[in-house]
């Protein structure tokens, strides 16, 4: 490290065993493309699903719960027909793939709102506890974004249990997308798997329920948990705290003045969810094992109800405790935020295949191994958090530290400039005067 800028570089020959002299990194970034671009995609993906896999399960990324989501992302690239692969699709204002039989029943203004946008498709299989503080991608596939994704899941999933064995995948929670009976039936009878699933409105199995339900049942009432918010990493000020205390009251003051002046419409206005357990279900005949139903109905204001329907294959399970697992699947949407937005897999500067599944790829590794380094260090809270957010906790430069008689403090460079700024005229003049003795005194010395 240079003891008067402070760059560090190291001295190694690098990759190619051509380096020289000193430099900042052990090979140049046009010598990773080109290794990238060089490398077969499907043998990098192989190697993370299976390899990288087994290691994961070595560094204790696998919890005793061993709960797993499937689940597919897009992603988007700049509309250049030269990325190999790609596909052109319409989006809605949500970034939701739009049909056209979808296409054809939308207004005017919702139509203006779409647009086609080129992309790919990954499809990911992670691991997460109950308490948001792990999420490891034990495997992932890329494919263009017109190619069916349910297939390659399974694909994935006969991949990592053929690398880790038995008893690390014990629950998998699925979308509807993932629909495959047969599949789901040789994960219980042959590796013990449990999977949470969504029925399609126009299954059978769905319409067998609502017969069952006619009958008469028992209902609960099922309240989503909520997790902790998470505590700020660090203080605010107390004039700070005192201004975000009352801006929130003027907010709160105003959002229930627009809801008195524009009340939402009661049949968008959930008042409660309704849910009860149907066992031994066998309608499915796709299906060889058994199934329990949990059948939710959702209640509106103004008196109408939606309803769908869970299954699971563990015969054990409680209706909440359903409906609980599935609600984690909802925590896939953040962790893919995190992954686009602050993880570097929006940007794709080249167009050649390997190299978009090279990113892909390692973004994948370098988030997962990051997650696991916090949970060993016992800093899994910063695993809810941006990378930005965990940045700003580390050293940051330089500290004044001010004492007074038994007592001091740590300032910042700006918060010393801030606070010297602030000090009356008097104080000013009188620190101004200490100071240019002090320094005086530094160059006679």
């Amino acid at each position: 490290m240079d003891s008067q800028t402070g760059d560090m570089s190291i001295q190694c020959r690098g990759f190619n065993t051509r380096n020289l002299g000193p430099r900042a990194t052990p090979c140049d970034q046009d010598y990773l493309r080109k290794l990238a671009k060089d490398t077969d995609a499907k043998k990098l993906e192989q190697w993370y699903n299976h390899h990288v896999a087994q290691l994961y399960r070595q560094l204790n990324a696998y919890d005793e719960e061993g709960i797993f989501i499937g689940d597919g992302s897009y992603l988007f690239v700049p509309n250049n027909e030269n990325y190999e692969g790609s596909k052109r699709l319409l989006f809605d204002e949500h970034n939701h793939p739009v049909s056209k039989e979808e296409a054809k029943k939308m207004t005017p203004a919702q139509r203006d709102r779409c647009q086609w946008r080129r992309c790919y498709r990954a499809v990911f299989l992670l691991h997460c506890d109950r308490a948001g503080e792990r999420f490891v991608i034990a495997g992932l596939r890329v494919i263009p974004a017109n190619q069916a994704e349910g297939p390659v899941l399974w694909e994935l999933l006969e991949t990592f249990l053929d690398a880790v064995g038995r008893g690390v995948l014990k629950k998998l929670i699925v979308d509807r997308g993932f629909i495959d009976g047969p599949q789901i039936g040789k994960l219980k009878t042959e590796y013990g798997v449990d999977t949470v699933i969504p029925v399609r409105k126009n299954m059978d199995i769905l319409q067998d329920v609502r017969g069952i339900v006619k009958l008469g049942v028992k209902w609960e009432v099922y309240e989503r948990p909520r997790r902790q918010p998470l505590i700020p990493p660090r203080p605010k000020h107390p004039i700070a705290a005192k201004r975000e205390k009352a801006r929130q009251k003027t907010l709160a003051k105003r959002r229930a003045q627009e809801q008195r002046q524009n009340p939402p419409d009661p049949s968008d206005v959930l008042e409660r969810t309704r849910i009860t357990k149907v066992p031994e279900l066998t309608s499915w005949s796709e299906c060889p094992v058994p199934l329990a139903g949990v059948y939710s109905k959702d209640c509106y204001a103004d008196g109408h109800e939606k309803d769908w329907l869970l299954v699971t294959t563990n015969p054990h399970a409680t209706a909440s405790g359903v409906r609980d697992d599935y609600a984690l699947r909802t925590d896939v949407e953040e962790l893919h935020r995190q992954v686009k937005c602050f993880w570097d897999l929006t940007r794709f500067p080249s167009t050649a295949w390997n190299v978009i599944v090279s990113q892909t790829v390692f973004v994948a590794l370098t988030y997962s191994l990051l997650q696991l380094h916090l949970l060993k260090h016992g800093h899994q809270e910063l695993n809810r958090r941006t990378v930005e957010t965990s940045r700003r906790l580390l050293p940051d430069g330089d500290r004044v530290i001010i004492y007074r008689q038994q007592r001091f403090a740590f300032f910042t460079l700006l918060e010393h400039t801030e606070l010297t700024l602030s000090l009356t005229e008097k104080a000013r003049r009188k620190a101004l005067a200490k100071a240019r003795r002090l320094m005086n005194e530094d160059h006679l010395t």
